[in-house]
């Protein structure tokens, strides 16, 4: 199990080296892209009438569940950290505030050096957002009493 753990990272590495390769641009990481994305979504939602505006909001929701889950993962209170952060984020005008997973003292991931590949990051919110399509064209429902 160790063996295969310690494959399964070498790939992982070697998946992050070529992205870099084919594309060296980064994001930084400890979430901050995704609540950078998150408090976009939520602002570009008020210009939408009607029901749509629920459906991009609760798209940013979405997007907050990342750095939920490493303040969760890291022995944070969950949303208390992320709407500390969001609000840094949003006062500062600093997209590069996430969650302090490695209690440095700072939420700025720039200081920390910690980054994500741009292209990883697009391919993560696109097949979650394909995902998502997919689950919602699904056009009946199968009850437990069906079978």
């Amino acid at each position: 199990m160790m063996i295969e753990e310690t494959k399964r990272s070498i790939h992982d590495a070697l998946c992050v080296a070529r992205n870099l390769i084919r594309n060296n641009s980064i994001v930084y990481g400890g979430g901050s892209a995704e609540i950078s994305c998150s408090i976009a979504v939520e602002a570009a939602a008020d210009k939408y009438p009607g029901v749509e505006q629920y459906a991009v909001r609760a798209f940013a929701d979405a997007l907050d569940s990342i750095p939920m889950a490493l303040a969760e993962n890291s022995g944070l209170q969950p949303i208390e950290t992320l709407s500390a952060v969001k609000s840094q984020q949003i006062k500062e005008n600093n997209p590069n505030c996430g969650i302090d997973c490695n209690d440095v003292g700072t939420n700025d991931m720039c200081e920390q050096n910690v980054f994500e590949t741009l292209i990883g990051k697009q391919q993560q919110i696109l097949l979650a957002t394909q995902v998502v399509k997919m689950i919602l064209k699904i056009d009946d429902v199968i009850s437990p009493s069906d079978y």
